[in-house]
C-alpha cells in the first residue's frame, strides 16, 4: 500500500497516482519548487485513499493541473507578491488543460479534502512558521497562539498532534 515517496497509496490506485505525480512533478520541478512538489505527492495519496477515489476517473493530467492548482489557492501562488508566483492562467496553459478544468477538479479537491486558505496540512513548509492557522489552540474555549505559551503546553500541543512542531 506504500508508494516509493513514502505515501500510503492502495495498490489499485498505483498506477493512476504514479502517473499523475510524474505530472506535478515535472510540473513543479520547471515552474515552482520542491516544497510544491512534495505537496502534490501527499495530496494526490490523499486523494488516492478515498472511496471512492476521484482519481479513478478523468483524465491524469486534470487532475495533476486540479492538484496544483488547490495548492496554489491554499499557499497564495496567485498573488503577485508572493513568492514563486504564477497566475492561474500561466499554470493551466503549462500542465495543458483548459482553467475551467482547472478549477473544477480544484474545487472537487478542495471540498473533498476539506480544504481552507492557509490550511496547515497543505502549507508549504516555507512558510508554516508565518501561518497563524499552524499556532492557533484553544485552551479553556479561547484561541490562543501556542507559541506565547510555556514550552510544556507546546510540547503538550505537539504531542497530540495540534501543531507541527515545538517552536
Amino acid at each position: 500500500m506504500s508508494a516509493e515517496d513514502g505515501y500510503k497509496v492502495p495498490r489499485m490506485m498505483r498506477e493512476r497516482y504514479e502517473t499523475v505525480t510524474e505530472i506535478t512533478d515535472e510540473f513543479c520541478q520547471k515552474h515552482l519548487n520542491e516544497e510544491y512538489a512534495d505537496l502534490c505527492r501527499k495530496m494526490a495519496a490523499a486523494l488516492s485513499r478515498k472511496r471512492p477515489s476521484p482519481l479513478e476517473s478523468g483524465r491524469e493530467k486534470s487532475w495533476a493541473a486540479g492538484i496544483v492548482y488547490v495548492l496554489g489557492r491554499v499557499n497564495f501562488l496567485f498573488d503577485k507578491s508572493q513568492e514563486p508566483y504564477m497566475s492561474a492562467g500561466e499554470l493551466c496553459e503549462k500542465i495543458g488543460v483548459s482553467q475551467s478544468t482547472a478549477s473544477n477538479k480544484s474545487r472537487e479537491v478542495w471540498y473533498r479534502l476539506n480544504l481552507i486558505q492557509l490550511h496547515p496540512e497543505w502549507c508549504l513548509p516555507s512558510r508554516l512558521e508565518e501561518n497563524p492557522l499552524a499556532w492557533i489552540v484553544e485552551v479553556n474555549g479561547l484561541p490562543v497562539d501556542v507559541r506565547m505559551m510555556p514550552k510544556e503546553v507546546q510540547e503538550e500541543a505537539y504531542r497530540l498532534g495540534l501543531i507541527p512542531y515545538v517552536p
